[in-house]
């Protein structure tokens, strides 16, 4: 069961997300930390937070963290599933008129691009690399940037896209990344498990794909399944290659 839903993220201002994305990424801390603490690591007020857990239908900041600890006690441990079902909904998906009239205008921007970058970290680091050289294998030159410090420069009356994988959406490095990109004209692309996420809402279009995340172990290990990313850069891919033909 998820603790926040797409309606009550949407609802949030930009402050409030400075609340939302340091609880996301501390799940197990939050609940033993208080409110000054919280308000003081996500640099916002207590007044901030406290309009955070209203509008995650909480009374207050006690109640809030009775919820967050009472969520981490339903997320113990368990055997993965199987994938069939969760790729098979994605394609469904993929196949629709929708959505391929997206991928059509996502190949269109990273065509005419003069400079075309992949960005991610982590496991979505690996699919970036992996989409430049597909990307540049098909004659169409592009960049994998992993680092989330990479500095963006601009050379002027260039045009760029850069296409963003992020599972959550939410990864402060990335979205970090994306205002850089947007700062300096860049023409953005989200690849992401979720519409409603903050990547999705910065992006100039996104192509969502819905997968579950999932983490295991102590540390969180991400061991969602990139399938969908993988399938998405592919079809851009060889959508950019059929546009240069022409």
């Amino acid at each position: 069961m998820e603790l926040f839903t797409a309606q009550q993220i949407q609802s949030l201002n930009e402050l409030e997300l400075l609340v939302y994305r340091y609880i996301n990424e501390h799940p197990n801390t939050v609940p033993f930390m208080r409110i000054r603490e919280l308000a003081a690591e996500a640099h916002v007020s207590t007044t901030t937070v406290l309009h955070f857990c209203k509008k995650m239908g909480c009374d207050g900041y006690a109640q809030f963290k009775w919820k967050l600890k009472e969520q981490a006690g339903t997320n113990q441990e368990t055997h993965l599933p199987d994938t069939l079902n969760e790729l098979q909904n994605f394609l469904w998906r993929v196949g629709t008129p929708e959505y391929d009239a997206a991928l059509d205008e996502a190949a269109g921007l990273i065509a005419r691009a003069e400079r075309v970058f992949l960005v991610g970290i982590g496991n979505s680091g690996s699919m970036a690399e992996y989409g430049a050289r597909y990307l540049s294998n098909l004659g169409k030159f592009a960049l994998s940037v992993t680092d989330p410090f990479y500095p963006v420069t601009v050379t002027p009356n260039v045009t760029m896209t850069a296409v963003l994988l992020s599972v959550s959406g939410e990864t402060a490095q990335i979205l970090h990344l994306a205002q850089q990109f947007k700062a300096r004209g860049c023409s953005l692309i989200a690849i992401t498990s979720s519409p409603q996420s903050t990547l999705a809402k910065m992006a100039d279009m996104t192509l969502p794909y819905y997968t579950t995340a999932r983490r295991v172990g102590s540390e969180k290990y991400d061991l969602t399944s990139q399938m969908p990313a993988l399938y998405l850069l592919e079809a851009l891919a060889h959508r950019v290659y059929n546009r240069l033909l022409e």
